[in-house]
């Protein structure tokens, strides 16, 4: 056992998620702990609720141990991490409109459409003062394009596949959201 929990410490995460593709337990295990602390602090930054955080980690890995075989067949070319943190994120947007729609009550059906979008509830969150303020006076392309390449720290490929534009688009977005930004703030 201890042999095999060596093999798994020298693989990196993209083999470990094709051999939890093919159904290995250990590997799962192996994945989960080298990503799940990380994940964790991400999730946070994003939303201040522990549950929610608990709810979106256990729906991500679900869904890492269901859907493996996507990662493990894609040719994307992107990273294991990068396609965990895509689940994750994903499951965060669900997780904050669920909780918009419970919260509220059916007569006020109608005012959804002034609610702030869950994805700018994450953004409020984890961002404030004038730099939060002139994020979310971006266009809201602009605003997803930076929120994934700046705050979530994903690579311009990982952001297109996230966010499913060209990476051409990711680019040229980010370089207009970044110009936008720094007019914002002068």
């Amino acid at each position: 056992m201890r042999a095999r929990r060596r093999a798994l410490d020298e693989l990196d995460e993209e083999r470990l998620l094709r051999l939890v593709a093919k159904g290995d337990r250990a590997a799962f295990d192996e994945l989960y702990r080298r990503t799940a602390p990380w994940l964790a602090v991400r999730l946070r930054r994003r939303c201040a609720d522990e549950q929610i955080v608990a709810e979106v980690m256990q729906e991500t890995f679900l869904a890492v141990w269901r859907a493996a075989g996507a990662f493990a067949g894609s040719v994307v070319g992107g990273s294991a991490v990068g396609w965990l943190w895509t689940i994750a994120a994903r499951r965060l947007v669900d997780a904050f409109r669920r909780r918009a729609h419970h919260a509220e009550p059916p007569a006020a059906a109608a005012h959804l459409a002034a609610a702030p979008a869950a994805e700018e509830e994450a953004l409020a969150a984890s961002v404030g003062g004038d730099v939060g303020d002139a994020l979310r006076r971006l266009a809201p392309e602009l605003r997803a394009v930076l929120q994934a390449t700046v705050l979530d720290g994903l690579s311009v490929r990982e952001a297109a596949v996230l966010l499913r534009l060209p990476e051409g688009t990711v680019k040229t977005r980010a370089r207009r959201a970044r110009i936008a930004m720094r007019k914002e703030l002068a």
